[in-house]
């Protein structure tokens, strides 16, 4: 009779040779949260389902919504929302866009935002990487 640990052991090697397709309806990490994916025909949607704590400040809270658009061909293209502090529940958008990663288990959105001073814009731009990694099935 196999042992539990010798199970886990040959579930473990296993794992890394069948690869994990990440479900539609799941959870995945972002930054330190929690997010919940949720996919509707080609629409794709990030909601926080735990943000890290210091995001409350910021006025994020379980449900609220970090990316919304498409899913065409295993390429993400949408709006994101950056959060502020400085500026509670006044999330900037703005344009992101890239590939959904091999086996289906990351999602790698790139795109450039304004700079804020505030709640105000400063007309200075910066590069961002949004990078989520699927989780389990939630």
């Amino acid at each position: 009779m196999m042992s539990f640990k010798s199970l886990l052991a040959g579930l473990a090697a296993l794992a890394t040779f069948a690869p994990t397709v990440a479900a539609a309806d799941s959870c995945w990490w972002h930054n330190g949260s929690l997010m919940r994916l949720s996919a509707y025909g080609e629409g794709r949607a990030f909601h926080y389902e735990n943000p890290r704590g210091e995001l409350a400040s910021a006025g994020v809270f379980p449900g609220t919504m970090l990316f919304n658009g498409r899913n065409q061909g295993g390429f993400y293209s949408g709006a994101a929302n950056v959060f502020s502090s400085s500026c509670p529940g006044q999330p900037l958008s703005y344009q992101v866009q890239g590939p959904v990663g091999a086996g289906q288990t990351s999602v790698t959105l790139y795109g450039t935002r304004e700079v804020r001073n505030g709640c105000y814009g400063t007309g200075q731009y910066v590069q961002d990487v949004l990078t989520f990694t699927y989780a389990f099935q939630c």
